[in-house]
């Protein structure tokens, strides 16, 4: 027999027992206790987040899935590799589950390491339906440890999936709580000087964005294993003893930069798979990543594990101590970070100065795929006032040596500061370690073992991640999902993918059902990776071994983004399934939100 716990909603442990290798989760209304406010969310088992699934490399699994809503609802196993018709994406994989229906997933694991699972039905996984999974590799690990955790990361808001949804469209600033602010002006006026200022905020103006504008959502509740700072989930540890800390970042809209003062920590894994050492006092952990890091606490003391936004706008926080009960000390938020001009940089000689007075009410930047061959520089002369109703998010990489004689080497994004080859020189997002230490970059990832062979690809597909903060919509190639065409991939073929962020929003984009090859310069030894974040004003290369037919998702992983337009289908064609990858699935009326 199989046995695993899931925490009831009275905080118990609750054995939950099936035959070997099955397992049954029921997916219902749930309270949501964040020690900051309580609210009715959807979760499995009873509680939100879900259980801890563990499962063995090698093995076949069965989940019986019981919807006890009264609406439609799946499950998508985010990482793992299985058959198309098992990925659980309503409209694309299977049609979802019905109220008070049953669906069985059955699936071979393929893998090992950190993943997690959650809803694909409208906004069920911010809502709460979401969990973790442990896959135990057939061999032994390339490192070592004495016990584990999963630290499972979520942003939890007091409204609802829905509520956030229709605000953002109503207002797409209306969870902006980091406003630049009059003493901000006067402190940058000191700094950079009384005219550069103001042209700096003129220009920002002119552009109809903030700044300010790093997350999307604020006035969230961090949540590590489902409960709040005050709430304190706490890891219990012998002093000397190798703790492997498997961090998921389950939320819907929240990046997290994540320490343990006092403690350094061992990269060890990245998307479940064996990356070569690395040792950092920080990383940045995008929307729906995982990272396995090992830390070896010395001292019969308590560490706090600190989770802290990318925009510092709040925190999630947990311990790790000897015993129940202990705590440390809890770091202050750091300065709210600021976008700067270098984070608009994603279409290249587009000349920003040259466009005064174009009437943009009437031309959708980001909506043709032709745009960059447009001849910019007959824009010239045109009365800059009149940009209302601009596409401003795809206004990235313009050439702003032009606008009005604002000296930048004055403004933030001229000053040398710490440099990332995966964030825009000069951008106000580049990562530092709090302690000035290590802070991890993509660029120090690489694979432990190859996972293929490295080989030229067949193709390659660029795909401009675009969107209209003003609107509320985001896309890619300026199309939204319900618009486009699906994306054709050949059985066996090695596609070369090419993101360019012409948004000054950060994108995790997650390619179901296949692997994508991160390419930070190591050839064979490139990360293997299942979620891919695209800074603003970046380029991105990843390339993927197109190895298992069928339908697929492709997405970016901020909830409302995707939902706002931001996804893809892919359709793999040929292939020992040939048939499957030729069938479209329909979704059923009720249920088909992906």
């Amino acid at each position: 027999m199989r046995k695993f716990l899931v925490t009831g909603a009275l905080g118990l442990f609750l054995p939950v027992i099936a035959a070997a290798g099955e397992y049954n989760i029921t997916v219902d209304r749930v309270m949501i206790d964040t020690g900051d406010f309580v609210k009715e969310g959807i979760g499995y088992n009873g509680a939100s987040p879900g259980p801890v699934l563990r499962f063995k490399e090698g093995e076949n699994v069965t989940i019986n899935v019981t919807n006890n809503l009264d609406e439609m609802t799946s499950i998508h196993w985010h990482g793992l590799i299985l058959p198309f018709n098992q990925d659980g994406v309503p409209g694309i994989s299977f049609p979802g589950i019905k109220p008070g229906e049953t669906f069985t997933y059955e699936f071979p694991i393929q893998q090992a390491g950190t993943y997690w699972f959650h809803s694909h039905s409208g906004f069920q996984e911010p809502d709460g339906a979401y969990g973790a999974i442990a896959i135990e590799p057939e061999g032994r690990e390339p490192f070592r440890y004495d016990r584990e955790y999963v630290v499972q990361l979520t942003d939890k808001h007091p409204h609802s999936g829905d509520r956030i949804m229709r605000n953002l469209k109503m207002m797409p600033d209306y969870y902006n709580r980091e406003q630049q602010t009059v003493g901000e002006f006067f402190s940058d006026a000191s700094k950079n000087g009384l005219m550069n200022t103001i042209r700096d905020r003129m220009a920002w103006g002119d552009m109809r964005m903030m700044k300010a504008d790093v997350e999307d959502i604020q006035g969230f509740t961090g949540l590590i294993n489902g409960k709040g700072p005050d709430q304190n989930w706490t890891g219990i540890f012998e002093p000397g003893e190798r703790v492997r800390l498997r961090f998921i970042n389950s939320s819907a809209m929240t990046y997290f930069d994540i320490r343990i003062p006092g403690l350094d920590m061992t990269v060890v894994q990245a998307d479940g798979n064996n990356v070569q050492p690395v040792s950092v006092d920080e990383f940045r952990i995008g929307v729906a990543e995982t990272y396995d890091v090992i830390v070896r606490p010395k001292d019969e003391q308590a560490y706090t594990i600190f989770a802290e936004s990318m925009g510092r706008s709040g925190y999630a926080r947990a311990t790790l101590a000897p015993e129940e009960g202990m705590e440390a000390a809890v770091p202050q938020l750091r300065e709210a970070a600021r976008l700067t001009m270098a984070d608009m940089g994603g279409m290249p000689g587009m000349d920003h100065g040259s466009m005064a007075g174009m009437d943009h009410g009437n031309m959708d930047m980001g909506g043709s795929d032709t745009m960059s061959g447009m001849d910019h520089s007959s824009m010239k002369g045109m009365d800059h006032s009149n940009m209302e109703g601009m596409d401003h998010s795809n206004m990235a990489g313009m050439d702003h040596s032009g606008m009005s004689g604002m000296d930048h080497g004055s403004m933030a994004m001229g000053k040398e500061g710490p440099s990332d080859p995966f964030y825009a020189k000069g951008s106000g997002l580049v990562p530092t370690a709090a302690n000035g230490g290590k802070f991890l970059s993509y660029a120090d990832l690489k694979a432990q073992d190859p996972l293929y062979e490295d080989r030229e690809p067949t193709r390659e597909i660029e795909l401009r991640l675009t969107g209209n903060m003003e609107r509320y919509t985001w896309s890619i190639n300026g199309v939204k999902y319900e618009d486009a065409d699906p994306i054709r991939l050949k059985y066996g073929e090695r596609v070369r993918f090419k993101f360019v962020n012409e948004t000054m929003m950060t994108h995790p984009m997650h390619l179901h059902g296949m692997w994508s090859i991160l390419d930070v310069g190591a050839d064979q030894w490139n990360p293997i990776k299942h979620t891919v974040s695209v800074q603003p004003g970046t380029t991105v290369y990843m390339e993927t071994e197109v190895d298992e037919p069928g339908q697929w998702a492709f997405h970016c992983h901020l909830s409302y983004h995707a939902a706002a337009g931001m996804f893809r289908k892919v359709i793999v064609e040929g292939g020992p399934e040939s048939t499957q990858a030729n069938t479209d699935v329909i979704a059923e009326e009720e249920g088909g939100e992906a």
